[in-house]
């Protein structure tokens, strides 16, 4: 923990004011309210994950034992002091996660282990090592712009990504040793650079916190709120958790002697306020720094940061833009948020309104727009559609650009989570109606949790962009047991015929009588298809009449099936304009009134005047919706 009379940041504090007792009392009714939104885990289920990383710990060890023994089968002093570190960054690492989060986890060894032979060696080390049954949904996915390994343990969600350290033949055998050195990132390409840089980071910004309690506490609650308004998701183009968690660092930075609460109080006033594109930095950038050939930040140089709209820096060396994906529209629908939050906050500070009011849900599909589109990606398969629909989500950003400038069209908000569907057909043609938004032949997820099949929010932060030669990802190390859908009969319940009791079999009947496979009916095969939905929001400009899209959906299906990962033959990609009170049931949570089809209301027409004359015609034209040509 920094030391509280130290002065952080790049600017001095706005206030050293002490807490008085009113804000340590809204400070202890909003934390009551976190934990009653079920934001904090038991302790057991704390004490579950520190067991686990223990686990990969030794685990870790063991493989880069085997990693050294294969590289040099006679070195006997390499083989004994061959180790590995784990290490976490992101949410655990930060101390702000909460039920059913999962742990952002590095695996990082000395210059001699190779990528190759964490792929060749991990995954099965897993499961050799793991209690049995531990290791679940395993799937190795080498391809990635920064490799990763994602698997469950023991039910909790594990992205293991990977690094060899190119400066050290082994690790320090010091139980302290850490990754801040600037040293450690020579020899290292860029998304090894990366993967670093994501625990370097995470310490970094606990380092620059005045009070870290503080800190976590508010961050907790800006988490929440950015969650429940569908802000939070850097691959749609809104801030994700790092980002966040560096706004929060900064206004704890300008109040260091605040309570948390005050610190979500002034959070809104501040970034409402920031003079964007002038960037939040939580330091002063390392330049002229020849340790790797990683570009810093630099809008004086690149013209590429020139165009971030809400630069947040990290303050870690090599330092990059945590939100270059955010855009015209996200920003302004961020700037939507933080007034609302200014104005619920100032009352709860005042007593007026209780906390719960600032995390309400957002109002995205019950009444947020009247048009929308939805980008459907669809797969034949399980394992083609995970690949598919993880680079179809990466792309929609770059459709919600496009349509930003469109001249009818004011605002395009994407939803920040997509919805994955399962779909059980017949036939070709029913599958065209599937992949075109149908869900008649949707199966109803028995999870009836909140939310319904949204993506999990702790999982929509980060994918990796994946590009393989065949579009499929690699099967996983260890067999993957599917549960059976509901409607499978199985042959002992199945009857041998249909109901016929007119003649009863007598005792010496018994070779006429028995079951043969030919008398047990077939059930027609079924299709499974796998979907994805996202929705973007539109907000046209005043007096549209109609918004022909058909470029802009033409041009986004080209880049999208023009990639290597695309096989016709098992993916599929359609966007389709749909009307609010058309959406899916599933996208509104149980409570939620979904819009409904506006009755067109008879006017009464003038006097003597005729229904097709003038005033009939001007009615017309003020009350039709504009026409939206998207559908392909």
């Amino acid at each position: 923990m920094s030391n509280p009379e130290q002065t952080l940041g790049v600017t001095p504090p706005i206030s050293t004011t002490l807490p008085t007792d009113a804000e340590k009392r809204q400070t202890e009714a909003l934390l009551k309210e976190l934990r009653a939104q079920g934001t904090f885990e038991s302790q057991a289920e704390t004490d579950k994950r520190w067991a686990v990383l223990a686990d990969l710990q030794r685990i870790t060890d063991e493989f880069v034992k085997r990693a050294a023994q294969e590289k040099e089968p006679h070195n006997a002093i390499l083989i004994r002091d061959a180790r590995g570190r784990i290490f976490t960054y992101g949410s655990f690492r930060l101390g702000v996660y909460g039920p059913g989060s999962d742990i952002d986890t590095l695996v990082v060894v000395p210059k001699y282990v190779t990528v190759k032979q964490y792929f060749d060696i991990f995954p099965n080390l897993l499961v050799e090592m793991a209690p049995p049954g531990a290791i679940t949904d395993l799937t190795p996915v080498p391809e990635a712009f920064v490799p990763i390994i994602k698997f469950e343990y023991s039910g909790i969600s594990i992205d293991l990504i990977f690094c060899s350290i190119q400066s050290l033949r082994q690790l320090p055998d010091d139980k302290d040793w850490n990754l801040n050195s600037n040293n450690l990132l020579r020899g290292l390409s860029e998304n090894e650079v990366r993967s670093l840089n994501g625990t370097r980071v995470t310490d970094e910004i606990l380092a620059l916190v005045p009070e870290e309690k503080t800190f976590k506490l508010a961050l907790r609650a800006i988490k929440l709120w950015a969650q429940r308004r569908a802000i939070y998701a850097n691959i749609m183009g809104y801030p994700g958790g790092v980002a966040w968690a560096m706004l929060v660092a900064r206004v704890c930075q300008l109040y260091p002697k605040a309570t948390s609460a005050v610190i979500v109080r002034k959070f809104f006033t501040i970034m409402l306020n920031w003079p964007w594109p002038l960037p939040v930095l939580l330091k002063n950038i390392e330049y002229n720094q020849s340790i790797t050939r990683v570009a810093v930040w630099n809008p004086k140089i690149y013209p590429s940061d020139r165009n971030h709209k809400m630069p947040i820096i990290t303050p870690s060396y090599p330092s990059m833009c945590a939100t270059h994906n955010v855009g015209r529209s996200s920003m302004a629908v961020i700037q939507q948020e933080l007034e609302r939050g200014v104005q619920i906050s100032e009352e709860i500070m005042l007593g007026k309104r209780p906390w719960k009011d600032l995390f309400e849900k957002h109002t995205f599909f019950t009444n947020g727009f009247k048009f929308y589109l939805t980008v459907i990606s669809s797969g034949r398969t399980k394992e083609a559609q995970n690949t598919w629909s993880g680079f179809v989500e990466s792309r929609v950003r770059v459709l919600v650009q496009k349509l930003e400038l469109h001249p009818s069209i004011a605002l395009a908000r994407p939803f920040n989570k997509g919805y994955d569907r399962v779909h059980r057909c017949k036939t070709d043609a029913q599958v065209e109606e599937i992949q075109t938004g149908n869900l008649t032949y949707m199966v109803k997820p028995t999870d009836t949790a909140a939310n319904g099949n949204a993506k999990n929010d702790s999982k929509v932060e980060v994918k990796a962009e994946i590009k393989t030669e065949d579009g499929v990802v690699p099967e996983p190390a260890v067999p993957v047991v599917k549960e059976e859908p509901n409607d499978v009969v199985h042959l002992g319940t199945v009857p041998l015929k249909p109901e016929d009791n007119s003649v009863k079999p007598e005792a010496n009947d018994y070779n006429k009588d028995k079951v043969k496979l030919e008398d047990i009916p077939e059930k027609e095969p079924e299709l499974e298809i796998y979907t994805t939905n996202h929705y973007i929001g539109l907000q046209l400009v005043e007096g549209a009449k109609s918004l022909d899209l058909s470029r802009e959906v033409d041009d986004f299906k080209a880049m999208c099936t023009s990639n290597d990962i695309f096989k016709a033959e098992l993916m599929g990609l359609t966007i389709q304009h749909v009307r609010n009170f058309d959406l899916p049931d599933d996208v509104f949570e149980p409570g939620e009134t979904k819009p409904v089809r506006p009755v067109k209301k008879k006017k009464r027409m003038a006097e003597g005047e005729h229904a097709n004359g003038p005033m009939a015609k001007r009615q017309q034209m003020a009350t039709a919706p504009p026409t939206i040509k998207s559908e392909h």
